[in-house]
This record gives C-alpha cells, structure tokens and sequence, in this order.
C-alpha cells in the first residue's frame, strides 16, 4: 500500500468513527426523544380524560373546570364556548341508549375532546375539553428534541473528529515506521548482500579454474543463485519503498520509448535466455511508442514481466513481446508457451509472496510490477491456461515525444524497417 492510498485509509477511518459517532448519538437522541413523547402524550391523555370525566359526572354546567365546557337541556352555554357544540347527535343518542359517548373533534386547527354521558341525575351532560395548551407543549416538546437533535450532531462531529485522530492517529504512525524500517533495512543490507554475491560469483569461478570436485562447484552455484534472490528481494523492497513514498511528481516523468526500452530488456536477458534455449521474438513498430514515466521503475516492470516469462518456459519454448499503440493507449504483450495457470488464479498472481504455480517463486515482483504500472496510471492483467501458456498485457496511456535533443529510451538503436528482434536460440 502506498503512502497516498494510507493516507487515505486513515482517513476513510477517521471519517467512519465520526460517522458512527454521529450514528450512535442521533439514536440515542432519537430514542430519548421517542421515549419522552411517549411518556408525555400518555400522562397528558390520561390526565385530560380524567379532568373530562369528572367534569361531565360533577361539574358545575355555570363554572365548568378550566378550557372545559358543559351542555345540557335547559343551561346556558357560557359565552366564549367553541362554535359547533354541543354535538346534537350525540346528545341525542344518549337520550335514546342511556350509554356513554367519547370522541374527538377537530375543529378551528385545534382538537376537543367530547364526553356525552347521564349523571347520577337523570341529566344529559356533555362535557367538551380544548386540547390546545397540551399540543402545544407537545410541540414545544419536538422543538426541543430537534434542538437537542442539532446540538448533538455538532457534538458528534467534534467527538468524531477528537476520536478519529486518537483512535487512528497510532496507526498511521506505525504504518509510517513500518516504512521507514523497510527502506532502511533494504539500504543497509544492499551493500553487503551486493558484496556476498559478488563474492560467491568470484569463489565459483575459482572453483572451476581449479579443478575442485563438481559437488563444491554445484553448492557455490547454489550459494551464488540464493545471494542473488535475496538481492533480487532486497531490490523489491527498495523499489516497494519507494513507491509507497507517494507517486513520482510530474517533473520527475520524462518520455520513455517502450519499444526501445523492450528491446534493450530482451537484450539483458540474451545469456540467460540462450542457456535456457528459449526463443524470444520482440514485434514492435519501426516508431517509438512514447509514455510520460520513469524509465528505471518502468524498465523494473518490463525487466519483471520477461524475466517471468523467462522462469516459466520451459527448454525450446517460445517467448513473444508484442508492443503496439492505439487510441492514446500503448499496449506491451509479454507470452510465452510455459505451463500456465489456472484462469481463476490470474489476480493472485499479482499478490505479495503468491506462488504461482509449480514452477513459481515467492515473491513481490508481479504486484510491485502492478503497483509500477498503477503508479503510471496504466493497467495489467493476466491470461493463461494450464499446459497452453501464460500472456500479460500492459496497458499505459500515450504520452508526447521528447524535445530534439533527448536521445530515444533504450540501449539499442532500432534500424527503420526492422519489425523483429530475436534474442536466444532461433
């Protein structure tokens, strides 16, 4: 993972613990709230239905109980009683059933309500109650919990933020470390790895001079390919490092000839290549095909992708690079005619220490070549089948030709007119 793509986990973090604050503390107001409004609608009903049926069985029809009013047959109705009332119907209904008749009416955008029932008397009383002063609280009420409800959301966002950079801020350092300890590391073995091989390689070569028995000669041969692993890991790491520093700035990105820095990647392969009598064909045009890159970490990714290739062809088989560009887009085909692999393990292949196949090796070569590739804003991605071979496609965006006076990417000259470059056995 690269820096940028860390720095914006930390971030994606940072902002999900705000989130969830904020998540956590609005139900919490929500059910607070909910619970109040409950609390309160309920206490509020049970109490003005208690004052409404005291008022109907005792109330005094000329001084009724406060926003209470009384009806009766034969009693005056007080002057500030609401238009509408009594409800005849009702009135009329007790008469005929002698039952008790609840309901509620809304009327003037305010709601009443209305008990019809037979005192103790023989008298038809209805009571009605104005529920205005208790809708109101109620409203009052939901503006507070709305209040309550902004304030907790800034609350949210602030112990969000606090939280965020407590909680994740340990973790962006330690990622930071981890960094740092993998450069350093890699830097300071480097030198001494470069010395052991060179080393290896110079005790080899002795022993052959010499004459020693062939067993001494096979275990230095072994030492000498095992130093050059770990070199070759130690080179992964440096350039994983590196990436993860943060992409190259854009004054950093220079016009890379692909077709020229292939050709001159087969040609550092050409020993390895004729010992493994293996054939590789570059197919590429007379042109340049120009990319805006870094040419060492692009020369990595190509010099990966051979070299695989390479790795996984068997004796007498065929490698083929193919370059070409169209659409603002230029594409570097790398196949050869080894094993293969099995098409669902074509995106493993680009993971860290992923074996790939029988034949394959731990290692951080095929995802630091797609991290390279990333970095470039191309793509890579893998074909195979098993027993028929394996392809790998890069994908990277065309990019303008290089001022006059900067020589072409590469260490081959490429005559016009020449469509193919064999390296190894023919």
């Amino acid at each position: 993972m690269s820096a940028a793509s860390e720095r914006d986990a930390v971030r994606r973090a940072r902002r999900r613990i705000a989130v969830l604050t904020g998540v956590i503390i609005t139900l919490l107001v929500t059910v607070v709230g909910g619970v109040a409004d409950t609390v309160m609608t309920r206490a509020q009903s049970d109490q003005v239905w208690r004052e409404l049926r005291y008022g109907a069985e005792r109330g005094d029809l000329s001084s009724p109980p406060v926003c209470t009013w009384l009806f009766a047959r034969g009693a005056t109705a007080l002057p500030n009683a609401p238009a509408g009332f009594p409800v005849e119907a009702d009135m009329r209904q007790v008469r005929r059933t002698r039952e008790t008749v609840e309901r509620t009416v809304r009327r003037d955008d305010t709601r009443y309500l209305v008990r019809t029932q037979v005192r103790t008397d023989g008298r038809v009383v209805q009571a009605v109650l104005d529920l205005r002063f208790q809708l109101a609280d109620r409203r009052h009420l939901w503006f507070a919990l709305a209040v309550a409800e902004v304030v907790g959301l800034l609350a949210a966002a602030v112990t969000g933020v606090v939280l965020g950079r407590l909680a994740v801020s340990p973790l962006a350092e330690a990622l930071a470390r981890q960094r740092r300890f993998v450069t350093d590391a890699s830097h300071e073995l480097r030198t001494p790895v470069t010395q052991a091989y060179t080393r290896a390689q110079l005790l080899a070569r002795q022993a052959a001079a010499h004459g020693m028995p062939a067993r001494h000669r096979e275990g230095l041969a072994r030492l000498v390919g095992s130093v050059g692993r770990l070199g070759e890991v130690l080179d992964d790491l440096l350039l994983s490092a590196s990436l993860a520093a943060g992409p190259a700035r854009p004054s950093d990105h220079r016009p890379v000839d692909l077709v020229a820095l292939a050709r001159s990647v087969v040609a550092e392969e050409a020993d390895r290549v004729r010992e493994g009598r293996i054939t590789v064909v570059v197919d590429g045009p007379p042109h340049p095909l120009f990319v805006d890159g870094v040419g060492s970490a692009l020369r990595r990714a190509v010099g990966e992708l051979l070299s695989n290739a390479v790795g996984h062809t068997p004796a007498g088989g065929r490698i083929e690079v193919v370059l070409g560009g169209a659409r603002g887009t230029v594409t570097l085909t790398v196949a050869n005619t080894g094993a293969g692999f099995e098409p669902a393990e074509a995106e493993r292949l680009f993971e860290r220490f992923h074996r790939g196949g029988a034949a394959g090796r731990y290692g951080l070569g095929l995802a630091l070549l797609r991290e390279v590739v990333t970095h470039h804003g191309g793509t890579v991605d893998a074909t195979g089948r098993p027993g028929h071979g394996a392809r790998f496609t890069i994908r990277l965006p065309l990019g303008g030709s290089p001022p006059a006076a900067v020589a072409p990417t590469g260490r081959r000259t490429v005559r016009p007119g020449a469509r193919r470059v064999r390296a190894g056995r023919t």
